[in-house]
C-alpha cells in the first residue's frame, strides 16, 4: 500500500487542452472600429502637429523678412528699472510677464551696449533718443559703461538727444554723455550728492533680549555693526567718508568735463541747493537751464516737432517720429541670441552678480555650487580660450566664495587666462572671488576692497525669560549643546568661533598677497574692512587696470592669442521650472485680479529691503552654526 494518496488530476493531451474562446462576429467588428480610431486620431495629431510647425515656421519666416528698419529711423532708448548685468529671471518669464501687460523692470547693461554699437555703424539709425527718467540708476560704474558706448556712437558723426522729464544725480549722470538735453518745463534736475545712512537695531534688540556676538576681523570691517551698536563707529563714518568723497569727487569732474562746467562751481551750485532753488521761486527747470546743466526746456511735443523739423521722417500711427525701441533694435540686429550662433574661440563671459550664497541659484545671485559649475563648465569648453568673470557683488558666504576662487584657480592652471572686469561694486566677497584673476579691471567709480570678514551668534535666553520659557538639561561635554540658541553663549565657544574667524582673514589676506605678488602686512594695511572706490584701489595696487567690460575682453583676447577674429560667448544656465514659477508670481492671473480690486500691499513694503539690508544676511543661515561672512555694506543713496 502506499503511504499516501496523490489526489493531483493527470494532465491532459495536448489534444485534449480546453481551446481559447473565440470573438464573435460583433467583438471583431468593435476591435476593428477601435483600430481605426486610433489610427485616425494618430494621423489628426501627427497632421495638426506638423501642420502647427509648418505654419508656426512660415510666420517666422515672413516675420523675418519684415524685420528691417526704415531709412531715418530714430533709436529709443527708455531704459525702465534697474541696470542689471544678468536678468534675474529666464527669457521664458520675462516673455510671459510682458505679454501679460508687466515686463520685468531690468535692463542689461550688455544689451543696451551691444546696440548703441550697432546702431553706430548702421547706416539706417540716425541718431539716438534717451528717455532715462524711469532708469533706477544704482551703481555709477554700469552708467559709465553705457557712457562710453554713447560716445563711441557720438564719435561715429551721430548725434545723442535727451528728453525727460526729471533727472535724478544717476540718470543726470548717463543724460550727460548727450550733445542735447532737454528737460520738461515742469521738470528738474535733484543733483544732492552721496550718503550711505543705516539703520541701527541695537536698542530694539536689547528691548527684546537678544544677545548678538559678533566675531570679526578689520577695524573698517562694519558691515554687522547696526545689530552691536545704535550709531555709526568712527572707523566706520572715516572709511565711508573717504570712499563716498571719492565716488562724488569723480561725478563732479566727469559731469563738468562732459557739461563744460568749472567744477568748484557745480560742486558749490549743488551743495547750496535749496538756497538756489528758493531764489528761483522754485522753478527747477529754469535753474538748470541758468546752471548749463540742460540745454533747453521743452514738452515732449516740442521735442518731437524738433526732430521733424530737423528731417526725422513721421512714423507709424501714435508715433510722432520714425523710431524703434531697444527691444525691436535688438531683434532686427539678431542680438538678442548671439551667444547660440558662435561656434568658433570665443572669449567666454561669466557673470557673478548678487549676493554670494551656498549651493546653486538661480539668476541674480551667485552660488557657490551654481557660479563655480558656470566657470568650470565654460573651462571644459573647447571654445573656451580665455575667461572674463564679470563681477557685481558686495560679497557674502566666504565658503561659497572661496568655491568659485578655487574654479578661477583651476581655469588658469588648465592654460585659459582669466581676466576680472569689476562692474559697480566687487567687495569683500566679490574681491574673494576676483583676486586670482591674470588681472583684475575697474571703473573709477567701482566700489572694492572691503578685505575683511566676520561671524555673528544671536542666543535669546532673556528673550524666553520675557515669556516666562526657561532652557535647562544635561550634556555630555562643555561644548555640547554650545550652539542652542536658548542658552547664553559659553565664553569658549566665543573662543572657538572667533578663532575660525582669524583664520578666515589670514587666509584673505595671505590669498591675496599671493595672488598680487605682495607681502601679507602691506595687504594687510589696506585690508582690515576698508573700502576702496577703484581709482583708489589702483593706487594701492588692489587692481590693475582701469577699464570696462570691453577693454576685460580685449585684454582677455589678446592673452589668448586670438586676434581679432574671436567671439564673446556668455556662459549662463537657465533657471528651473520651479524658480521660474516663483519669479513669474507677480503677474499671475490671482495676483493681476487682487491687484485691479484694490488688494495691493503698501508701497513702503517694498522699500523695506533697501531700508534694512542687513536682514538679508539671514535668508541662508543654518540655524545653530556659525556663519561666516565677507560682505560689505556699501551701496551709496
Amino acid at each position: 500500500m502506499p503511504d499516501h494518496l496523490d489526489h493531483t488530476p493527470p494532465p491532459l493531451p495536448r489534444t485534449a487542452q480546453p481551446a481559447p474562446r473565440r470573438r464573435g462576429g460583433f467583438g471583431r467588428f468593435l476591435r476593428g472600429v477601435g483600430r481605426g480610431l486610433n489610427l485616425i486620431r494618430l494621423v489628426f495629431l501627427n497632421v495638426f502637429f506638423f501642420g502647427f510647425l509648418a505654419l508656426f515656421a512660415l510666420v517666422m519666416y515672413i516675420g523675418s523678412r519684415g524685420n528691417t528698419i526704415d531709412d531715418q529711423t530714430v533709436l529709443v532708448l527708455a531704459p525702465e528699472g534697474a541696470l542689471v548685468e544678468q536678468y534675474s529671471a529666464d527669457a521664458f518669464s520675462r516673455a510671459v510677464a510682458k505679454l501679460s501687460g508687466d515686463g520685468v523692470k531690468q535692463v542689461q547693461v550688455r544689451d543696451l551696449v551691444r546696440a548703441i554699437d550697432a546702431a553706430a555703424a548702421d547706416p539706417k539709425v540716425s541718431c539716438i533718443v534717451l528717455r532715462p527718467d524711469k532708469m533706477e540708476a544704482g551703481g555709477f560704474a554700469s552708467l559709465r559703461e553705457v557712457g562710453a558706448a554713447l560716445d563711441r556712437f557720438r564719435a561715429s558723426g551721430k548725434h545723442v538727444l535727451v528728453w525727460a522729464s526729471n533727472l535724478e544725480q544717476g540718470q543726470y549722470y548717463l543724460a550727460a554723455h548727450a550733445d542735447k538735453i532737454y528737460l520738461d518745463p515742469q521738470g528738474g534736475v535733484i543733483a544732492t550728492g552721496l550718503a550711505n545712512y543705516r539703520l541701527f537695531y541695537k536698542d530694539l534688540l536689547d528691548r527684546l533680549g537678544v544677545q548678538v556676538h559678533l566675531f570679526r576681523v578689520g577695524q573698517f570691517k562694519s558691515a554687522a555693526e547696526p545689530f552691536i551698536l545704535d550709531h555709526a563707529s568712527p572707523e566706520s563714518k572715516e572709511a565711508d567718508a573717504f570712499w563716498l568723497g571719492g565716488l562724488w569727487g569723480t561725478w563732479i569732474d566727469e559731469i563738468a568735463k562732459l557739461r563744460h562746467i568749472d567744477p568748484a562751481a557745480l560742486r558749490s551750485d549743488i551743495d547750496g541747493l535749496a538756497e538756489r532753488v528758493r531764489d528761483a521761486k522754485g522753478n527747477l527747470a529754469d535753474l538748470a537751464v541758468q546752471e548749463k546743466l540742460v540745454d533747453g526746456l521743452a514738452t515732449e511735443q516740442d521735442f518731437v516737432k524738433m526732430l521733424r523739423d530737423d528731417g526725422v521722417p513721421a512714423g507709424k500711427k501714435d508715433q510722432g517720429f520714425r523710431q524703434v525701441d531697444l527691444a525691436g533694435y535688438l531683434t532686427v540686429k539678431g542680438l538678442n541670441n548671439i551667444d547660440l550662433l558662435q561656434t568658433g574661440p570665443s572669449v567666454t563671459v561669466v557673470v557673478a552678480e548678487g549676493e554670494i550664497t551656498g549651493g546653486k541659484q538661480a539668476q541674480g545671485t551667485i552660488g557657490g555650487d551654481s557660479t563655480a559649475a558656470l566657470i568650470r563648465a565654460a573651462r571644459n569648453d573647447r571654445r573656451t580660450h580665455a575667461l572674463v568673470l564679470r563681477v557685481n557683488s558686495p560679497g557674502g558666504e566666504v565658503y561659497a566664495a572661496e568655491q568659485i576662487r578655487r574654479e578661477v584657480e583651476l581655469t588658469r592652471e588648465a592654460g585659459i587666462p582669466v581676466i576680472v572686469s569689476m562692474g559697480d561694486v566687487a567687495a569683500s566677497g566679490g574681491y574673494w572671488i576676483s583676486m586670482n584673476a591674470n588681472r583684475i579691471y575697474a571703473e573709477p567709480n567701482t566700489i572694492t576692497g572691503s578685505i575683511g570678514i566676520f561671524g555673528m551668534f544671536f542666543t535669546v535666553p532673556d528673550t524666553l525669560a520675557k515669556i516666562g520659557v526657561k532652557s535647562d538639561g544635561v550634556s555630555t561635554g562643555p561644548l555640547a549643546g554650545a550652539f542652542d540658541m536658548s542658552r547664553p553663549l559659553d565664553p569658549k565657544v566665543g573662543v572657538l568661533i572667533q578663532s575660525i574667524i582669524d583664520k578666515g582673514y589670514r587666509d584673505f589676506v595671505g590669498n591675496v598677497a599671493k595672488a598680487r605678488g605682495k607681502d601679507f602686512a602691506s595687504i594687510d594695511a589696506i585690508a582690515q574692512g576698508r573700502v576702496w572706490t577703484g581709482e583708489q584701489a589702483l593706487q594701492r595696487g588692489l587692481v590693475d587696470k582701469m577699464g570696462n567690460l570691453d577693454d576685460a575682453i580685449r585684454d582677455a583676447a589678446e592673452e589668448a592669442k586670438l586676434g581679432k577674429d574671436f567671439h564673446v560667448r556668455y556662459a549662463e544656465k537657465p533657471m528651473g521650472a520651479f524658480e521660474r514659477f516663483m519669479a513669474s508670481v507677480g503677474d499671475s492671473g490671482e495676483a493681476r485680479v487682487a491687484m485691479s480690486m484694490g488688494l495691493r500691499l503698501p508701497a513702503w513694503v517694498a522699500m523695506l529691503p533697501k531700508l534694512a539690508p542687513e536682514f538679508a544676511l539671514f535668508r541662508t543661515a543654518e540655524a545653530g552654526k556659525p556663519n561666516v561672512y565677507a560682505y560689505c555694506f556699501c551701496s551709496p543713496r
